[in-house]
């Protein structure tokens, strides 16, 4: 035993000594990275507005690539083709990283379970698709540093035979990534797993293996590679819907593409785009394009739902994830930190391809009795502990290049028409460069375009990395006065572009911190993100709080806490009247209901039956006769308001209050019975709910008039050392 674990341990030292070297030679080769960036290509200081970008779209200028998707795949061909000296246009029907591209499980990774098929089936294509993810994986992480990180996950063991197994696995992994590893992998005894990650179940564990793969921001990455694009010369516009492709005849007499009709979304104006070549990036949406090109064109598109939840972030470390190789059902679950919470996920489903997808209470439940039988006693998993979830659907595609349809592609695919329809289809976030590279190819030559370079976009650096280093973040706090936690924020989401924010962050007032106004007190999201999200082409509220913003990912009722506030600023930025704003936050209450996993949380709340001790029950009616002053037998909106000020929250805005009551106010008649407080009472007992605003202000209401009381008490020396009199508020002896 002791000379296996020295065998492991030196083995391990040795090839992390090697990549050790290559760590430390990162930032040297970013530098390297940026300076040939400069050499080949400029890029613009100012990023064009959306309305410039527009107007551009209608000029009636051709293009010589125009791209339908503004995703993960369709943003990559952008910057790929502009680098290259195309002339380029990018149209998104919603909001740039809207679909899939914003709902992944925030993984840059080689895809581990693939290595293993591609061994134990001696598949040369599943190791070629690894092998080419893990060089993207490394890109990625050098790419963006500020939105991207090395994660390690742990693998827990609970049978001896599988830990030789396991770790020769992993450290297949490591090998095909070759020079290009993020760090090597490792073994840990039960007594150290347990260390690093406390919560894990200790029965019958023998053990665990780390590795490493990389983490991102996926929304803010899509956006940063839009605008990466932008300011090198493509035009990208969101919001942009294309309602069919145009045709002509070529010297030969077969028709082509040549552009495409579309309609500004918000504005309902249309026009034609102009391009010699047209690039189908639209991910679940691939067949609707493909249909406008070929009406009789077989489906190629196999959709599958994968359902993520958000938990609290104490139910894992923060620097460790935690991988479950083999569920009840064979699926692959993920948990993992982010952004201060836990994200568990993935479900795999057939699914209708479908704008507005949805998690179901099945698929959530399903992840949370996954999620218990690797967490010990002491983390009880409750339902009410769910924050958010969120719905991607995974565009998985047949090759239509095969005679055999039928076939899913496991990599992805490029597909030329016969009318030159260029179809880029399949793959996953990690290697989106890479698909747009052999997108790009396929486009020049079955176009006969003429870019001015080949690819350079594995030397390209993405928006806001060129100035990042790891502790920019204490420049922030020095030179604007921004609280640490925020500083640090700023800098990991927005890179070198974290300054411009803070100049447009507002004054708090306060001695510290001087400048950034928390939209919502307990994210570090701030004021000056709002007006700086406009200017990286936020259209909506949707677009703000699930995309510039990661909000309504990590907690779906603070995202509806702080919309009257993200509202109120876009107001000022985009000139909305007062009946656009209430249209926005309709439109974004909506959203965080159904595509969010807020209308499930609820609709599970009221199903919740009253399962309170009768010393529970008496408990809770005091608290409640407590705001209820008057004696009415419910609380209103003015009870609320009138506790709320005896804590110093005078300045609470009526739409807050508004969101107080209703999230406790089941009949929707604008007031809280009794039973009502039973109800969320009995739901927070069970762990159903996880937290209630109305209950928070109950208790302390109560924890005050008792406060109060024993102040005004009369000590047994005062009173003279007999009585001990009860007296009123006002300190007069009753």
């Amino acid at each position: 035993m002791a000379f296996r674990k020295l065998s492991v341990t030196a083995l391990g030292t040795l090839i992390g000594g090697g990549f050790a070297t290559y760590a430390l030679r990162q930032n040297d080769d970013m530098v390297a990275r940026v300076q040939l960036e400069e050499k080949v290509i400029k890029r613009a200081r100012k990023l064009p507005p959306r309305s410039e970008q527009i107007t551009s779209l209608q000029s009636g200028e051709e293009y010589d690539v125009l791209i339908i998707g503004g995703g993960a795949t369709g943003a990559g061909c952008a910057l790929d083709a502009c680098t290259r000296g195309l002339k380029t246009a990018l149209v998104e029907a919603n909001d740039f990283a809207s679909g899939t591209s914003s709902r992944s499980t925030k993984l840059i990774h080689g895809g581990v379970r693939y290595l293993q098929k591609a061994i134990l089936g001696l598949d040369i294509e599943q190791y070629n698709m690894v092998k080419e993810a893990l060089r993207e994986r490394a890109s990625m992480l050098q790419s963006a540093p500020h939105l991207t990180h090395p994660l390690p996950i742990m693998l827990p063991v609970y049978t001896w035979w599988q830990v030789p197994y396991f770790w020769v696995g992993i450290k297949a992994y490591d090998f095909v990534a070759g020079d290009r590893n993020v760090k090597s992998s490792y073994y840990l005894s039960k007594e150290d797993a347990l260390e690093k990650f406390p919560m894990l179940k200790s029965d019958k564990l023998c053990g665990a293996i780390v590795y490493y793969d990389g983490q991102q921001d996926d929304a803010r990455m899509c956006i940063s590679v839009a605008l990466t694009a932008a300011r090198y010369g493509a035009t990208v516009a969101n919001h942009v819907e294309v309602k069919e492709l145009l045709k002509k005849k070529d010297e030969s007499g077969k028709e082509v593409l040549c552009g495409a009709r579309v309609v500004d979304n918000l504005t309902k104006k249309e026009w034609t785009i102009k391009a010699k070549c047209v690039i189908n990036a639209a991910g679940p949406f691939t067949d609707s394009i493909r249909k406008m090109d070929d009406a009789k064109v077989k489906t190629i598109c196999c959709p599958s739902s994968g359902v993520h939840i958000v938990l609290p972030g104490y139910y894992s470390p923060q620097g460790l994830g935690l991988l479950d190789p083999a569920t009840s059902d064979g699926r692959v679950i993920f948990f993992l930190p982010w952004l201060r919470g836990t994200i568990a996920g993935t479900t795999d489903s057939p699914c209708e391809v479908t704008r507005k997808p949805a998690p179901t209470e099945d698929d959530i439940q399903f992840i949370l009795s996954e999620i218990k039988n690797y967490l010990n006693k002491d983390v009880d998993v409750r339902r009410g502990d769910v924050l958010s979830a969120w719905c991607g659907i995974r565009p998985l595609v047949s090759d239509p290049n095969k005679d055999d349809t039928q076939s899913l592609a496991r990599n992805h695919i490029v597909h030329v028409s016969d009318s030159k329809l260029v179809t880029i289809a399949g793959g996953k976030w990690t290697t989106y460069r890479a698909m747009a590279e052999h997108t790009l190819d396929a486009a020049i030559k079955a176009c006969d375009l003429k870019p001015q370079r080949p690819c350079i976009t594995d030397k390209i650096q993405i928006e806001g990395s060129h100035g990042w280093t790891p502790t920019m973040y204490i420049r922030l706090v020095q030179d604007f006065g921004l609280e640490t936690e925020v500083a640090q924020h700023l800098a990991q989401a927005y890179g070198d572009r974290a300054y411009p924010v803070a100049k447009l962050a507002a004054l708090t007032g306060k001695r510290w911190p001087i400048i950034g106004k928390r939209i919502h007190p307990e994210f570090p999201y701030i004021d000056g993100e709002i007006r700086y999200g406009v200017r990286e082409y936020a259209c909506s509220a949707i677009d703000m709080v699930a995309r510039r913003l990661r909000l309504a990912f990590l907690n779906v009722q603070a995202a509806q806490e702080a919309l009257p506030t993200i509202v109120d600023i876009m107001a000022e930025e985009l000139k909305w009247s007062k009946e656009e704003k209430e249209k926005q936050i309709k439109e974004a209450t909506e959203f965080l209901n159904l595509e969010m996993g807020a209308a499930v949380n609820k609709s599970l709340k009221d199903k919740v039956p009253t399962n309170l001790a009768p010393e529970e029950v008496q408990k809770y009616k005091k608290r409640f006769e407590v705001i209820d002053k008057e004696k009415k037998g419910y609380v209103s909106i003015n009870d609320i308001r009138r506790a709320l000020k005896s804590f110093g929250d005078a300045d609470i805005s009526g739409e807050e209050l508004h969101e107080i009551l209703r999230e406790i106010d089941t009949n929707m008649n604008g007031q809280v019975e009794l039973e009502e407080y039973l109800q969320m009472m009995a739901a927070i007992k069970s762990g159903t709910v996880a937290y209630s605003r109305f209950a928070r202000i109950a208790e302390s209401e109560e924890a005050k008039q008792n406060e109060l009381k024993a102040r005004n008490k009369i000590s047994i020396e005062r009173s003279g050392g007999g009585l001990n009199l009860d007296t009123t508020t006002d300190g007069k002896e009753s």
